[in-house]
């Protein structure tokens, strides 16, 4: 797994838009759709708890928060009060690749893959 600035590499794919590595390891596009219209409180379109429902379904025991090159991903009060509920890391992107890529633990990543 590596990152560089606007992609991440993930089991031999490149990914150049936010994703979601999910506990049984399948990836898909983060919905920050979701959590658009708190872009002008923040600056940045934030990870918020409208994205996060999955987390009570998928039940990891680790959440992983990529939040950039350059760490600039805001996360929401209301999202952190779900993410205190599990161990979660919150890390710049690409250390939090070097810590996904060891994990053996049923894990969840929201990964940035800007900012």
């Amino acid at each position: 797994m590596k990152a560089s600035f606007g992609s991440v590499k993930i089991f031999g794919r490149k990914y150049e838009e936010d994703i979601i590595i999910h506990a049984d390891r399948s990836i898909t596009k983060r919905k920050k759709k979701k959590s658009r219209d708190l872009k002008p409180i923040y600056g940045h379109t934030p990870l918020s708890e409208k994205e996060l429902d999955f987390l009570s379904l998928e039940k990891p025991k680790v959440v992983y928060v990529g939040t950039g090159y350059e760490a600039a991903l805001p996360i929401t009060e209301k999202a952190q009060k779900i993410l205190d509920e599990f161990e979660t890391l919150v890390m710049p992107t690409p250390e939090i690749m070097e810590k996904i890529e060891n994990e053996k633990r049923k894990a969840v990543a929201i990964i940035h893959v800007t900012c």
